[in-house]
């Protein structure tokens, strides 16, 4: 079902030829029309060149590339306008830090459920809820009071952040655009990097590291999907 109020337009660009198919068929239902899919870096710069898109879908570790951060960086001067969805390998924080510092608008893994690449989409072009501030994770980004957060990716503080303000599962996943079963694995991650066992103590470090933020999330309503 088209989510979006308008058609958009859009390319893929993935090392991988079943992630294309995959990719589009996620981008046609939150309502982007993929005018191209490639696993060629030089096709995808033309395709920027000769025509006004919407969206890149971006492999940051796309084949024959020494850089992915060098590739974004070159689509970004082709086509300021274009908003760019780069795909990461699972857990490597560095590379989320590079693809966000290089322009991205949105950084996903490459483990990412169907659901998480329509949130990610959704938020790109209609955005619903915003971070107070992001720095990279390589010993630099902070919290409101003292400092340091332990290595939490962007969307591990978006779900802290939610749990903190006192949501359930089911309300952070309809808030975000996710599924419950995302939630959980995100939590379990947080868990282990908080050094903590369960959700009570885990809003209890938020809170301490001012990261409640209740005011930068919408109502605790759950969202209709």
């Amino acid at each position: 079902m088209v989510t979006l109020g308008e058609r958009r337009s859009g390319i893929i660009l993935d090392s991988q030829p079943l992630w294309l198919d995959a990719f589009e068929g996620v981008m046609r239902d939150v309502g982007v029309d993929v005018v191209e899919k490639t696993t060629d870096v030089s096709r995808a710069m033309e395709y920027l060149d000769e025509h006004q898109l919407d969206l890149f879908v971006l492999d940051f570790e796309i084949q024959g590339s020494t850089d992915g951060a060098d590739v974004l960086r070159e689509a970004l001067r082709r086509s300021p306008a274009v908003n760019v969805l780069v795909i990461v390998p699972h857990d490597q924080a560095s590379a989320v830090d590079d693809a966000l510092l290089a322009g991205a608008s949105a950084v996903l893994e490459r483990t990412a459920e169907r659901d998480d690449i329509a949130a990610a989409v959704r938020q790109i072009f209609q955005p619903a809820f915003f971070l107070a501030r992001w720095v990279p994770s390589n010993g630099s980004r902070s919290s409101r009071r003292n400092g340091r957060l332990p290595g939490l990716t962007r969307r591990e503080e978006e779900i802290l952040q939610l749990v903190a303000q006192g949501r359930s599962n089911s309300q952070v996943a309809d808030a975000l655009w996710v599924t419950q079963q995302t939630v959980k694995f995100h939590l379990s991650n947080i868990y282990r990097k908080l050094g903590v066992s369960n959700r009570t103590e885990a809003s209890h470090w938020a809170l301490q590291h001012g990261l409640q933020g209740g005011e930068e999330f919408p109502p605790l309503t759950p969202v209709t999907r």
